[in-house]
């Protein structure tokens, strides 16, 4: 029997539903292992189809082309060369599987059908797929591999199954999103499955955007004894590998230098820039276009759109009103030179008067109110939607998830576009990334090294500008009050009793709670933007709009 075994760990950005393309890359990948001398590649879950293909293996024709492709690869094997472990959909019996496939010397030598299907957050598997059965060992090379997929080595039901019936090594290809604190979970997680199998652990990972989800890599190898022997970087394509070798029936591998922990706004900040790019590029945009007011949401998005997509594909536009401060302009004016960005201006004054004219005979008696601050809002909102029309850029909308909780936000308006990138980032969040950002640059960005907005920016009140003298917090509580409450009512399903109890104020706690459930209608209406919390807006969180149920008791 061979004693070593050498692990080529491909950690890919792939394209759901590009299948030739998927196939090209998994290739190319393929050939740089046999450059770097691997028995086997491992690639991502569902690396054919992309993951997730969602309701795309319905299709008959899709899932015939995606086994296709893997009937190419396989074939590909026959070189002697590296065999490859990928993952497709793959219909047996008359089900519908999430499969990986084992291919060797020309064949496809082993399936294996994913056993435990999520059905949680942006999880909807169980809709699309069946359960495979609990798999055992495939034997590679004189090897015996536990093949795993994802949520299958998240419970310990499965490895333990592969334990029990021979595997030397667990091996799982993997889909995994990124959120903000989980890449210690998953190492936790996996710890776990080391020590009740005794067996050593490949996590290889998918990284790049797919609509709402990041994938964020940091694929990893752990040794039977818990140690770490290999991590690779964050949102990155990487191929690394591992060399394990049999000493006394056990699988170790040789260590490899490992980084330090990236900081937390780090990753968060790499994640949003990821999401924006592989958004715009995979779906064909030339660029993006949004509105620059000078305030702190507007500044951030348009740092990270500088640096996932280069100035030159940015396009900023001014649209003042006659309550925009002096200080706004010169603030916008400033991050755009600071960014190097095509930045234009277009007042909103005649569009505004022409609307407040046309309604004028329908709202005669009225006062003013917030119906003239959203036809302002809604003014700015039509021309970014016309200049997209006209020019191709897709419009980026700023809103951050504590306005978008409480419908701090005008439908039409300020909402309007294809894609926000602090959808899911609180606004104390927001506070923070700009400070970060103004002293690094992430690894691969675009944008200028050094500081990307004024101080300003940062320091000075957050204000709409839709009336005199407003500021947010006219309307709001401050916001790291704010943000707290919204995160033990989003994340932490918690009554308002358990945040009383926890040293919040009632009354505001019920008020927060009553603007949170009203905007329920607005988020439907809100465009996709990167998940970065445990429970984003949309397929995290599914909430009824028509809701009678008030959350004033335990």
């Amino acid at each position: 029997m061979p004693d070593t075994l050498t692990l080529a760990i491909a950690q890919l950005d792939l394209h759901v539903g590009a299948i030739d393309r998927n196939l090209a890359t998994i290739r190319a990948a393929r050939a740089q292992a046999a450059r770097m001398g691997a028995d086997l590649l491992v690639t991502p879950e569902l690396g054919i189809a992309g993951y997730p293909p969602e309701d795309l293996v319905l299709k008959p024709a899709f899932v015939a082309a995606c086994e296709a492709a893997a009937a190419t690869l396989a074939a590909d094997t026959a070189d002697g060369g590296p065999g490859i472990i990928a993952g497709l959909p793959w219909r047996a019996n008359g089900l519908l599987h999430n499969a990986a496939f084992v291919m060797d010397q020309g064949t496809i030598i082993a399936r294996r059908a994913k056993h435990e299907l999520p059905n949680y957050g942006v999880f909807d598997e169980k809709r699309v797929f069946a359960p495979g059965p609990a798999p055992g060992p495939v034997p590679f090379r004189g090897f015996r591999l536990g093949v795993l997929i994802c949520e299958d080595w998240w419970f310990p039901a499965v490895p333990e199954t592969l334990a029990e019936t021979g595997a030397e090594i667990l091996i799982s290809i993997n889909g995994s999103p990124f959120e903000d604190g989980k890449q210690g979970r998953r190492i936790q997680l996996a710890l776990n499955r080391v020590v009740e199998t005794g067996l050593p652990f490949v996590f290889a990972a998918l990284t790049g955007g797919q609509d709402e989800i990041v994938f964020d890599g940091a694929s990893f190898a752990l040794n039977a004894d818990r140690s770490l022997a290999l991590r690779m970087p964050h949102f990155e394509e990487a191929i690394a590998l591992t060399t394990w070798r049999r000493t006394n029936s056990v699988l170790t591998c040789a260590p490899h230098d490992i980084p330090p922990d990236p900081d937390r706004l780090d990753l968060v900040y790499r994640a949003m820039v990821m999401g924006l790019a592989d958004y715009v590029n995979k779906n064909g945009f030339p660029g993006v276009i949004l509105g620059l007011s000078g305030g702190i949401d507007s500044a951030i998005s348009a740092a990270v759109a500088v640096d996932a997509l280069g100035r030159e594909r940015v396009h900023a536009v001014m649209m003042p009103s006659r309550y925009t401060s002096a200080h706004s302009l010169e603030d916008a004016a400033a991050c755009a030179k600071l960014l190097g960005i095509r930045c234009d201006t277009i007042t909103i004054e005649a569009a505004t008067a022409a609307f407040n004219a046309a309604l004028a005979p329908q709202f005669a008696g009225r006062a003013p109110d917030i119906t003239e601050e959203n036809i302002q809002s809604r003014a700015r909102g039509l021309i970014l939607m016309a200049l997209s029309n006209k020019l191709g850029a897709m419009v980026l909308t700023t809103g951050n998830k504590s306005e978008m909780s409480v419908g701090y936000a005008t439908l039409y308006g300020d909402m309007c576009g294809g894609y926000s990138v602090l959808k899911d980032v609180y606004k104390t969040t927001v506070f923070d990334l700009c400070r970060w950002r103004n002293t690094h640059r992430p690894d691969n960005g675009l944008g200028p090294i050094g500081t990307v907005m004024p101080d300003r920016v940062i320091t000075k009140p957050p204000s709409a500008e839709l009336r005199d003298n407003q500021t947010d917090q006219d309307s709001l509580p401050p916001y790291d009050v704010l943000d707290a409450i919204l995160a033990g009512l989003i994340e932490g399903e918690a009554s308002i009793d358990d945040l009383v109890a926890a040293g919040h104020d009632r009354t505001t706690v019920a008020r927060v709670w009553r603007l949170l459930d009203r905007a329920e209608y607005k988020r439907r209406q809100a465009p996709p933007g990167v998940k970065i919390t445990a429970r984003a807006f949309g397929r995290d969180r599914r909430y009824p709009i028509t809701n009678g149920f008030t959350n004033l008791i335990s």
